[in-house]
């Protein structure tokens, strides 16, 4: 079942994070990973900037998680993340699904160039990666991420908005 996060729900989210960002363990750069790779005050934080947070949940409890954050022209899906245990099981093409019905906005998604499996996904789910000149104006308008990481990682837009989402470049 998918529903809305609560906040008593803040701590199955965190864990749910760090347990399957362990894949990104020796595949993106060295200097971007650590441990916990989402720190609990980083997620109050994007919690409080606006993240909203939808879950997956098989047997009363979340097995995945994947956040939408509005940007006024844009949404943005955040944190898309599934317990290692239940990967592979169509739980992130269910909650992709979910929440892009949220949203009459183009949407864009942000991750690790070397997550080819992530890039995939989106891929499979109809997002189309944007030009690498695009990404980096894209990275530096509507995510707040340092220079390394717009370096290492690739932006997909929802299918039929990635040719015209070159009009919403920083000028």
């Amino acid at each position: 079942m998918i529903r809305l996060c609560e906040k008593k729900d803040e701590e199955s989210i965190y864990q749910i994070i760090n347990d399957a960002a362990k894949a990104y363990q020796g595949i993106i750069p060295e200097d971007r990973y650590h441990e916990p790779y989402m720190s609990k005050a980083k997620l109050v934080q994007e919690i409080e900037d606006g993240v909203i947070f939808w879950g997956f949940e098989d047997q009363g409890d979340l097995c995945g998680v994947m956040g939408i954050q509005d940007k006024g022209e844009v949404a943005l899906i955040r944190h898309a993340y599934i317990r290692t245990a239940q990967r592979q099981g169509g739980i992130g093409s269910k909650l992709l699904t979910h929440i892009s019905k949220h949203t009459d906005k183009p949407i864009l998604i942000g991750t690790w160039e070397a997550a080819t499996w992530a890039i995939s996904f989106y891929v499979k789910n109809g997002f189309e990666l944007v030009p690498t000149d695009v990404k980096r104006s894209l990275l530096q308008k509507y995510w707040d991420v340092p220079e390394r990481q717009i370096e290492t990682s690739v932006v997909l837009a929802s299918s039929g908005y990635a040719k015209g989402i070159y009009s919403l470049k920083r000028e």
